[in-house]
């Protein structure tokens, strides 16, 4: 494969047929849903003798690896099922891993955090084969159905609303569109040749930095709805604040390497939270109204959404009374993250800072 800033030419007709899949997961410590992904790419009903199976490990504490070498010795109908060592324990340089390996004409991104529809492979090839030559679907959050409490369908809720969580274009149905990016993202071999390998000083914006390279290159992203994938979301509230913090850090750090990659809604929650700062100092050394007026404005707008998010979750409970505050958490550990993120990029080189070796929530 060439480097991330190649510019070289496509290799092969991007028209011809996609006939062979790869299929790739990179997973740490993902012991609780792999069993299930793994029952998935089973469960394809695209030809499985034209479909390789590459896994990658992240040096899971738990059974991942175990679970990936137990499937890999079980299943012969698939082309080839490999597991790989990721030493470097981060998503983009696992995703690497398997852009090098794969041998087919196409390869689906997939997250071990996921599940996807029994004919996710076959409409993803049938984009392609309709003379595109990156696509993606709709892709939901969902709580699984074992942990489903009134809480968490809170939380859910939160996450699915674009007040919420994001506004990104593959989160809403709809009819097929071109987009700015996908999720579990399928991309012919010659884009992936022109495009590059993933930036893996990048450590959650890599694929937002892939698409604003692919873009750059001259592919258009197809959304298509009938190809359907599920994420299943944080469980609890410390763990979904955790993470967006660090999509947030990763959006200020992301400001100094690829700053074209990154849309405006994206620096929204850092716009709030310089606000929130911002007033809170004026209130201290001056007046508290511009404060009190501002937020009396914002728990209003939280309120009104609060509500229609009730409302359109068809699932409201007790516990959705606490959405404002859930909503208000997201926007400013979002925010926050984002403002470190930037300050970090002022302080100090991406590059040396990528060498150290990444935190949980950092790596797959």
């Amino acid at each position: 494969m060439t480097s991330p800033e190649t510019t070289s030419q496509p290799t092969r007709d991007p028209l011809l047929p996609v006939r062979s899949v790869a299929l790739g997961v990179v997973a740490l410590d993902e012991e609780a849903y792999l069993p299930s992904l793994l029952d998935d790419i089973i469960s394809q009903d695209f030809d499985h003798g034209s479909m390789e199976v590459i896994l990658v490990d992240g040096g899971s504490s738990d059974s991942t690896k175990e679970i990936m070498r137990e499937f890999a010795a079980k299943q012969s109908g698939f082309s080839r099922v490999c597991v790989f060592d990721n030493p470097k324990k981060t998503q983009p340089a696992g995703w690497n891993m398997v852009l090098r390996e794969m041998t087919s004409d196409a390869v689906i991104r997939v997250d071990a955090h996921a599940s996807i529809a029994p004919d996710f492979v076959s409409q993803s090839v049938r984009v392609l084969n309709a003379g595109e030559s990156i696509c993606g679907g709709h892709r939901a959050t969902e709580v699984p159905q074992a942990l489903k409490t009134p809480w968490r369908e809170t939380l859910h809720a939160a996450e699915e609303a674009a007040f919420g969580s994001s506004a990104a274009s593959y989160r809403r149905e709809g009819e097929a569109r071109y987009v700015d990016s996908v999720f579990h993202g399928a991309y012919r071999r010659e884009a992936i040749e022109r495009i590059g390998l993933f930036n893996e000083v990048l450590l959650r914006t890599e694929d937002n930095d892939y698409h604003y390279r692919a873009r750059k290159a001259g592919y258009r992203i197809r959304f298509d709805p009938a190809i359907s994938s599920v994420q299943f979301m944080r469980s609890s509230l410390p763990k979904m604040l955790k993470q967006k913090y660090g999509n947030g850090y990763w959006i200020g750090r992301t400001l100094f390497v690829q700053p074209g990659c990154i849309s405006p809604f994206h620096l929204i929650p850092l716009v709030f939270a310089l606000g929130v700062i911002a007033l809170a100092l004026a209130g201290a050394l001056t007046s508290w109204a511009p404060f009190a007026i501002c937020g009396a404005i914002y728990a209003t707008l939280c309120a009104a959404l609060s509500i229609r998010t009730a409302v359109q979750s068809g699932k409201a409970n007790p516990t959705m009374l606490a959405l404002p505050l859930v909503f208000f958490g997201i926007h400013l550990s979002y925010g926050l993250g984002s403002l470190s993120g930037a300050l970090s990029g002022l302080a100090r080189p991406l590059e040396k800072e990528h060498t150290k070796e990444a935190s949980d929530d950092e790596r797959t």
